[in-house]
C-alpha cells in the first residue's frame, strides 16, 4: 500500500476508537459478519427518509453513518460540477445530520468525481482511491452507484470498515472493508470484503 493511501487510511481510522470481536452469521449462503458477539452489522440502523440517497458508510465502534446522495440543483437537475453530497447522521445524538468537517472530506470521508464522456462519473474515495465506484443512471434513469462485487456488477448501498485490535491511533489495523449491494444481474443482494 502506498503511504498516501496508509496516510489517507490512518486519518479515516482516527475517527474509529475501539473495536469488537468478529463473529458470523450464516444468511442466505453468505456471511455475514458481527460488531460484538451480540450485535451483528446489519442490525446498525438503516438510513431512513435520507432523499436521493445513493450509499452509506459504517464503522466501528458506533453507529454514526456517513451519508452519500445525489446533489441537485432547485430544478431537480443533477449538479455536474458535484455530483455527490456527503453528510453524518449521528444516531447517537438523536439521528442529528451534520456536515463533514475539512479534515474528514479531504482525507477521510470525501469522494472525488470525474465525469466521463458517455456521461457517468468516476467516482473515489479520498481515502481509498483503488476502488472503483460509478455514479451512472439505471434503466429508469435512476441514478446509482456502481462497483464490483464479487466480480460481479452490482449497485452498492453501503460500506462497512471493520478495525482489529492492533495498530495505533495514526496506523490502525483494518481487518477489512466490506461492500453490500445488489447483483445488477440476478437483482439478489449481495456482500463481499477484501483487507485494503
Amino acid at each position: 500500500m502506498s503511504s498516501n493511501i496508509q496516510i489517507r487510511l490512518s486519518i479515516m481510522m482516527a475517527f474509529i476508537a475501539s473495536t469488537y470481536s468478529l463473529c458470523a452469521a450464516s444468511i442466505d449462503n453468505r456471511h455475514v459478519f458481527c460488531a460484538s458477539d451480540s450485535t451483528k452489522i446489519d442490525t446498525f440502523p438503516i438510513p431512513k427518509g435520507v432523499d436521493n440517497l445513493l450509499f452509506y458508510i459504517q464503522r466501528d465502534p458506533n453507529t454514526n453513518t456517513i451519508c452519500y446522495t445525489l446533489n441537485l440543483n432547485k430544478s431537480g437537475e443533477l449538479n455536474t460540477a458535484n455530483p455527490i453530497n456527503a453528510f453524518w447522521i449521528r444516531y447517537p445524538e438523536g439521528g442529528a445530520r451534520k456536515d463533514l468537517n475539512f479534515i474528514q472530506r479531504k482525507f477521510a470521508y470525501g469522494i472525488t468525481a470525474k465525469k466521463n464522456n458517455d456521461g457517468t462519473y468516476d467516482v473515489r474515495s479520498v481515502a481509498y482511491n483503488k476502488l472503483p465506484l460509478t455514479l451512472k443512471k439505471d434503466s429508469n434513469g435512476r441514478y446509482h452507484i456502481y462497483t464490483d462485487i464479487s466480480n460481479k456488477e452490482s449497485v452498492l448501498e453501503r460500506i462497512f470498515i471493520r478495525i482489529g485490535d492492533g495498530g495505533t491511533f495514526w496506523a490502525p489495523d483494518v481487518k477489512y472493508i466490506e461492500l453490500k449491494g445488489v447483483d445488477v444481474k440476478s437483482g439478489r443482494r449481495i456482500i463481499d470484503r477484501f483487507k485494503p
